[in-house]
């Protein structure tokens, strides 16, 4: 008669089950990466069909991260994108490699991307309800972001 071993798989088991969800999670990331481009001069297209804009180019800087920001939680600077003041809470401020690349962890909730030009803070991106730069972070993912400073673009 063979016999097998179930030792193996009891002890994997009762190691999978021991630990808590919290444990789990931190093994994965839950946060956002990404990029943040510099994009400048001319954007209009082409007359050539075949010359492609130039691409954005990644750029070492400062990203800011605040609790989910509407346009009426800021300070705005006339019609523009920069803003003086931002009364929601910072949460992270995170530095960009000199590819423009960031990692950071974050809890799940929406957030509000912005860098600064100057002593201004700059963001480009709404949703349908006027929130600035949203992202949402899932619980155990990680959201891909890209962050566009189009500050110098002409479109």
């Amino acid at each position: 008669m063979k016999t097998h071993n179930f030792y193996p798989v009891l002890i994997s088991a009762s190691l999978l089950t021991s630990f808590s969800t919290g444990m789990l999670l931190s093994c994965g990331h839950t946060g956002a990466k990404g990029h943040v481009y510099l994009v400048s001069g001319n954007q209009m297209p082409s007359p050539s069909p075949d010359q492609a804009p130039p691409k954005p180019k990644g750029i070492k800087t400062t990203l800011y991260i605040y609790n989910l920001t509407n346009i009426n939680d800021v300070s705005r600077q006339g019609n523009s994108a920069f803003y003086s003041d931002i009364s929601t809470q910072q949460l992270q401020v995170v530095e960009t490699d000199e590819n423009g690349f960031f990692k950071v962890e974050l809890k799940p909730g929406w957030y509000s991307l912005f860098v600064k030009k100057g002593v201004l803070f700059y963001s480009s991106q709404f949703d349908e309800k006027n929130n600035i730069h949203p992202i949402e972070v899932k619980r155990g993912k990680t959201t891909e972001v890209v962050f566009k400073a189009n500050y110098d673009a002409v479109y």
